[in-house]
């Protein structure tokens, strides 16, 4: 018997992704699409002092595994460079990509199912794309 696509542990973060709500300043804005799977997200971000994440807000429009991810991104960014996120994205492509096995975010390993699925990596990528499109748009201006 195979495994279920969505596990319980990935719909319980799914679940946990809050509602879009306004942050006290907003430095930055991103809306990107997935063209892999339609998924969409639009985020902003407030930055403290130090151009780290205080704060974010988002608008999923994704599966599970993309509401997941954008969770996780919710609950393990803050107080992270766009240096750091920057690396995690290119860890967590590696990661899905099977080239190694350490998982590069808090709590990512829940979405191990997802490794051998391709087509659900772009949902996964997208709110770390996301959240660095932002942390650009602040930069600029």
């Amino acid at each position: 018997m195979t495994e279920p696509l969505y596990t319980t542990e990935i719909l319980r973060l799914a679940a946990s992704l809050r509602e879009p709500h306004e942050l006290e300043r907003e430095d930055g804005r991103a809306e990107l699409r997935s063209p892999m799977c339609g998924s969409r997200i639009t985020l902003a971000v407030q930055l403290d002092d130090e151009r780290r994440i205080e704060r974010v807000s988002m608008e999923v429009h994704a599966c599970a595994f993309g509401q997941a991810s954008a969770a996780l991104v919710e609950r393990h960014g803050i107080g992270r460079s766009h240096d750091e996120v920057a690396e995690a994205l290119v860890d967590l492509s590696r990661w899905l990509a099977d080239e190694h096995d350490t998982p590069p975010w808090p709590g990512i390993s829940a979405l191990e199912p997802a490794r051998p699925r391709r087509g659900r990596h772009g949902a996964i990528l997208l709110p770390f794309r996301t959240l660095l499109a932002a942390m650009d748009a602040a930069s600029i201006g």
